[in-house]
């Protein structure tokens, strides 16, 4: 069978879209589906490239015991639209961003996270709000939501 391709995308790629992906991966491998599934992120910006998961959301997956480690900040390449299946933001923002860059969305791949939920939504930037745990929470309800879809397909 062939691997689902998952990229997470936000702003920064220091936050939100990191977490995301290794929720899902840790939720995946919890479900015994890490095989598969292939997650990375990216922003949507460049100011952040190169930097390490901001420290709060690395503290915040650590707290669940995920580690992030060896993660580092990208922006969003052209070639990401093919090469993935879906490519999930964290919010309308996100979306709109990466649809402008890919020069639209033909295949429907590009959608928010909590789109997958019984109550679709934003998914609030901790940078500004300072409260990782409520973006963990929220991640984690879209990331439970989006494994049973793939899982089921």
């Amino acid at each position: 069978m062939q691997k689902k391709r998952v990229l997470f995308v936000c702003l920064g790629n220091i936050c939100r879209s990191p977490m995301a992906e290794f929720i899902f991966r840790k939720a995946a491998e919890r479900e015994g589906l890490a095989d598969m599934f292939e997650t990375a992120s990216a922003g949507t910006s460049a100011e952040e490239e190169g930097n390490p998961v901001y420290p709060p959301a690395k503290a915040e997956l650590a707290r669940h015991g995920i580690s992030c480690e060896g993660k580092r900040a990208r922006k969003i390449k052209r070639e990401d639209y093919g090469a993935f299946d879906a490519i999930v933001t964290m919010e309308e923002r996100n979306s709109a961003a990466a649809k402008r860059f890919f020069g639209g969305d033909p295949d429907g791949k590009i959608r928010r996270l909590l789109d997958y939920t019984d109550r679709p939504r934003d998914i609030a930037d901790p940078w500004w709000t300072g409260d990782f745990a409520r973006t963990y929470s929220d991640i984690e309800e879209g990331t439970e939501a989006l494994l049973k879809l793939l899982r089921d397909r």
